[in-house]
């Protein structure tokens, strides 16, 4: 007899939670179910997954296409993975506590990652949360003339924060207002404004402007949800759908996970 489908519970204020499930044990069928529940949830966190790097990869594998974030650190034994970590000596190479703010991770690419996910080896005594914002709801929420004016703009995504070389991407363009291809509903698709450098037929100044006020409406403290992480946690989120930052403000111990990204769909017209 074949189990029933994930146990999926609603968080507040979005977002899902799955538990006694390992992503060992997940099956084609879950597959499908997962991509779903991401489009329309923005994000779902496994709780309990006593499971490998290799484990890992092999999971996000079956999500798509996996890519990595060039500039990044690789794990050495698992090198689609990339260390996330506040330590000072680990293979991040980190020499500084880390900051964050609200973004879409590799959003100046053309075919910017549709998931990323994180998990959790070493979980600070305190502190040290993922925050997520809701695009969906921020595109909602806004007045019918800003949705009327935003319709077909398309904002440019620059490089920031990471050396790369002259061969690689650094900048694409990409839609303000994005419908997600899997639930059809509109979400805003921005990141931090020191990534969102212009918005197409608008002056400098009035883009700039628009992209801060965009981004203060996307990241309103009542609508975001804290991921407050434990031993054994695997987070995965939609970048097409939501943002993200962690907050490294009251962070007592280390805290180090393992990244992997899930490529999406082209957005760009370059």
């Amino acid at each position: 007899m074949s189990r029933k489908a994930i146990d999926f519970r609603a968080l507040s204020p979005f977002g899902l939670e799955a538990n006694e499930l390992k992503i060992t044990e997940i099956n084609n069928k879950d597959i499908i179910s997962v991509k779903h529940a991401l489009a329309n949830h923005g994000f779902i966190v496994f709780r309990q997954q006593a499971v490998s790097d290799a484990d890992f990869v092999a999971f996000l594998s079956r999500l798509g296409q996996m890519t990595f974030t060039v500039g990044e650190t690789p794990v050495p034994h698992q090198p689609a993975l990339n260390v996330v970590s506040n330590a000072r000596r680990d293979n991040s190479g980190r020499v500084r506590p880390p900051r964050s703010v609200f973004h879409t991770d590799t959003s100046y690419v053309a075919q910017p990652p549709a998931f990323t996910a994180l998990r959790a080896l070493t979980i600070p005594s305190s502190g040290g949360e993922t925050l997520f914002s809701d695009q969906y709801r921020a595109y909602e929420t806004l007045a019918k003339v800003a949705k009327q004016r935003l319709a077909e703009a398309q904002v440019l995504h620059v490089m920031s924060g990471l050396v790369l070389d002259e061969s690689q991407e650094k900048q694409s363009w990409h839609p303000l207002v994005m419908r997600h291809p899997l639930s059809g509903r509109l979400a805003l698709f921005l990141s931090t404004p020191e990534r969102c450098q212009a918005i197409s037929g608008m002056e400098h100044g009035d883009a700039q402007r628009i992209i801060r006020l965009l981004y203060r409406h996307s990241i309103r403290h009542y609508r975001l949800y804290r991921h407050r992480w434990q031993a054994g946690d695997i987070l995965i989120w939609d970048n097409r759908c939501t943002m993200h930052r962690a907050d490294h403000s009251k962070v007592v111990g280390d805290r180090v996970l393992h990244r992997g990204l899930v490529l999406g769909e082209p957005t760009s017209l370059n």
